[in-house]
């Protein structure tokens, strides 16, 4: 059977969000607004770092927005210790999970089979279950062991999706940029109702 969501009226299985504390945190940020706004179910877990960076980046402590979504989407939330959450688990059903954004040392343990945390256990079940997973890896330059570990999850049918900006369709503001790159990430995990058509390329029509 199905698992069922949260959300009244829907048995679609949640996604997995998954964030770390890599910089780039309003990616998530955006990721889980667009899937609340298309009433996807989602299960979200966060590393330690993450709480670190998010005032920095966000302006407000993370449990603000945190409450926020379990308020607006339903949203359930756990921490990176709670290895009794649903997640944790093959057993439960998921749609895949998305990491946003990915640090290298969550790269690095992911590719390594490790569980250290929710998130890292989160991960692992998805790879062994073979359902979809995306990382969206954050760093600049890219070392050859950062690479070789995002080539091992790629044979493993891990999608690497780095948060390229999509300069054709010429964004005018950040806002639109980080939107853009999401639903590009979300598009690629499955949610292909977050790509808005004029996100599409149509060629010479």
């Amino acid at each position: 059977m199905a698992a069922k969501s949260e959300r009244p009226g829907s048995t679609r299985p949640p996604l997995i969000v998954g964030v770390t504390g890599a910089s780039g945190v309003v990616m998530a940020c955006r990721a889980i607004e667009v899937l609340g706004e298309l009433s996807i179910p989602m299960h979200i877990t966060y590393t330690p770092a993450c709480r670190q960076v998010w005032p920095d980046e966000i302006g407000h402590p993370f449990n603000d927005d945190l409450a926020d979504w379990k308020r607006r989407f339903g949203a359930r939330v756990f921490n990176s210790e709670d290895f009794r959450a649903p997640m944790s688990s093959g057993s439960f059903l998921t749609a895949g999970m998305l990491v946003i954004p990915c640090s290298m040392r969550t790269v690095s343990a992911i590719a390594q089979g490790l569980s250290s945390n929710l998130l890292e256990r989160a991960a692992d079940v998805v790879i062994k279950e073979g359902r979809p997973l995306v990382l969206v890896p954050r760093e600049a330059p890219l070392s050859a062991i950062h690479l070789e570990n995002m080539l091992k999850l790629a044979r493993l049918g891990v999608r690497i999706v780095p948060p390229m900006p999509q300069f054709y369709l010429r964004p005018q503001t950040a806002d639109e940029i980080v939107d853009r790159m999401v639903r590009r990430c979300l598009a690629v995990l499955g949610v292909e109702e977050a790509l808005p058509p004029e996100m599409r390329w149509r060629g010479d029509e």
